[in-house]
């Protein structure tokens, strides 16, 4: 199980690997509220736009997003679309 760093505050807290670094995680967070959490300036009337995520290398298909939970030991990763040229 991957965990977060010890800090003055306290003992490691389990973690998820989130984009490559530790994600300290107090219980499963789903895949929806993770996005906001991580890209708010994504979020459009409620909605992620431009996201992809995958799970322990598999993707997480949008509709999925609610029901599936990111836990201590995950590995995630989270893409979004960059537009230019």
């Amino acid at each position: 199980m991957t965990t977060s760093p010890d800090t003055p505050a306290g003992p490691a807290r389990p973690a998820a690997l989130v984009n490559g670094e530790p994600y300290p995680l107090d219980g499963p967070v789903p895949v929806t509220d993770l996005v906001a959490r991580l890209v708010p300036e994504v979020v459009v009337d409620g909605v992620p736009r431009g996201v992809a995520v995958a799970v322990d290398d598999a993707v997480v298909p949008r509709g999925a997003w609610d029901r599936t939970e990111i836990r201590p030991g995950m590995r995630v990763e989270v893409v979004t679309a960059v537009q230019g040229g």
